[in-house]
């Protein structure tokens, strides 16, 4: 049973800072890309970054670029998005998803597993 976990989400203040975690179980995580999601109240998801299977060639949405940072742990099964310097506007349920293609992708519905979520508010 594929199953996707978000965790790490929270309150805090802009500038602030948080690291979410996408812990993976149920298939080979290693042969899957990773990517983030958000979804605002009110607003479509977008998407945020994504990292190969073989944690090379990150990708990210202009919007968080120099700010975030997708990591993974392989033996971990896990994928990390380090947040930093925190805006309002990203304020959003955050979700992870794998996707089998060779490539990274940031189109949301090429990704076939989804995880719950985790809420991430900034605000002062």
């Amino acid at each position: 049973q594929v199953q996707l976990v978000e965790s790490g989400g929270g309150s805090v203040q802009p500038g602030g800072s948080l690291r979410l975690s996408c812990a993976g179980s149920g298939f080979i995580f290693t042969r899957y890309n990773v990517g983030w999601f958000r979804q605002a109240p009110g607003k479509e998801r977008e998407f945020v970054a994504a990292i190969r299977w073989s944690a090379d060639n990150p990708e990210y949405a202009d919007s968080v670029k120099g700010r975030f940072t997708i990591s993974r742990d392989n033996a971990e099964t896990t994928v990390y998005l380090q947040m930093n310097n925190l805006k309002a506007e990203d304020s959003a349920v955050y979700y992870c998803a794998v996707d089998r293609s060779i490539f990274t992708t940031t189109i949301g519905r090429h990704y076939d597993y989804w995880g719950q979520g985790t809420q991430v508010t900034i605000s002062s």
